[in-house]
């Protein structure tokens, strides 16, 4: 297999044409399908809006039955109409977010998965690229990405979230934020790949071993500690998502996925894991990805994610067009297996509604919830409270302040709302 990508001509959009298609309106035509190609092209904002410059609408055919389609392509691309986008972009250290606001359902597209890279995006070529399990095992192995696809497969939907997701909007929260500011480093995905135990298995792990090293084939080489634990339950090895191989940003050819644990520890082209007595001590799990307490202290191999939510819509930077009926929409998700019940209060937390679940809530998987509001065009705050598997329900800002401090650096999970103006505004509501 070649390591090159090969680069694919652009989707070709619908001509123009109207009732008597006439040679101005095919050309006008053609200009809104470049427009709408270059349109899709151009930076956007942090919450997925094109930039004000290049916000006029897609030029289509007024009538579209009167002219031949589109011809089929390699490679299949959004209507011009459709503007989500992560953002920001252009670093290779940080973070690109993913447009909560524009998703529905719970499986994230691929292309608008979160990123979040330490040291860039590393080009990997798949027939190189190895798996090597050393240390305290009967037989070291290393393992090529074919050898691992031989095995027996498994496919599992879980979220992959940022520890650090929610930072800004629990130490400042500010009115213009949007989901994707508030929320947007969780995406969910379908993986195939095969068991970490399987692997393990082969490799023979001797009795002593109680932690293994899992380390990613980037420049920084991030590794983390891992309980071996873990790793017989339900950690995988993923080589694909959502039907595709993984792509390059979320750890192409391989990468591992510790289902429910912080977005972190879910190393992305892992190359080496290698057996232990006792965790590493890296600098990913003492100066970094440790929760700072206000006591002075710090918690540490603080894995999993804890149940939060969040609604998607109404939200910032929409606006509710009408009094009447309206869909609340939006997220739930818990590291510590399902949710069973998220909550919606459309009073600022004075009552509370059981929402409806859209499908089954998957373990460790984010869920769609729904409930059906009648807004009068009073003023309110709409909030969202989800409960997990194991009895932990989301606290507030306020109890959560209360207990780490508004200097604690990751695993935020508290209340957050939409207020609701009478002219049909929504604007972000941090304080609960």
């Amino acid at each position: 297999m070649s390591s090159k990508r090969e680069l694919l001509p652009a989707d070709p959009a619908p001509a123009a044409s109207g009732p008597i298609l006439t040679r101005r309106e095919m050309l006008a035509g053609t200009a809104g399908i470049v427009g709408g190609a270059v349109l899709a092209g151009l930076p956007t904002s942090v919450d997925g809006q094109a930039p004000p410059s290049v916000a006029a609408r897609p030029t289509v055919p007024a009538d579209a039955t009167k002219l031949q389609g589109a011809s089929t392509s390699p490679l299949g691309g959004r209507s011009p109409f459709v503007t989500a986008a992560r953002g920001p972009t252009g670093e290779t250290v940080g973070r690109s977010l993913t447009p909560l606001q524009h998703l529905t359902g719970s499986i994230t597209p691929a292309d608008l998965h979160f990123e979040r890279h330490h040291a860039g995006i590393p080009a990997l070529d798949p027939d190189r690229h190895t798996l090597t399990i050393h240390g305290l095992v009967e037989r070291p192995l290393v393992f090529s990405v074919n050898d691992i696809k031989r095995l027996p497969q498994v496919v599992r939907t879980h979220f992959i979230e940022c520890s650090g997701n929610g930072r800004a909007s629990y130490r400042a929260p500010k009115p213009d934020m949007t989901p994707q500011t508030v929320s947007g480093m969780v995406s969910t995905s379908e993986y195939t790949g095969v068991p970490l135990a399987t692997l393990l298995r082969e490799a023979g792990v001797k009795p002593e071993a109680s932690w293994l090293l899992a380390e990613g084939g980037d420049a920084c080489l991030l590794a983390r500690s891992v309980p071996i634990t873990k790793a017989w339950d339900d950690a995988l090895i993923v080589w694909a998502q959502n039907g595709e191989p993984l792509r390059p940003a979320q750890g192409y050819p391989l990468r591992l996925v510790l289902p429910g644990w912080e977005g972190n520890i879910n190393v992305k082209w892992i190359r080496r894991i290698e057996l232990g007595t006792r965790p590493w001590m890296t600098r990913w799990e003492t100066a970094k990805y440790t929760d700072p307490l206000p006591n002075g202290t710090a918690e540490m191999f603080t894995f999993a994610v804890d149940v939060k939510s969040i609604i998607t819509s109404p939200s910032h930077p929409g606006t509710i067009s009408a009094k009447g009926w309206h869909a609340v929409n939006g997220l739930a998700w818990s590291g510590h297996g399902r949710v069973t019940l998220v909550e919606v209060s459309t009073d600022a937390g004075r009552t509370w509604h059981n929402a409806e679940l859209l499908g089954e809530s998957l373990p460790k998987s984010t869920v769609r919830f729904q409930y059906m509001w009648n807004w009068t065009g009073d003023e309110t705050v709409l909030l969202s409270r989800a409960t997990d598997e194991t009895g932990a329900v989301q606290p507030t800002r306020t109890a959560l302040v209360g207990r780490r401090g508004l200097g604690t650096d990751y695993h935020f999970n508290q209340i957050l709302g939409w207020k609701v103006q009478p002219d049909g505004s929504v604007f972000f509501h941090g304080e609960t």
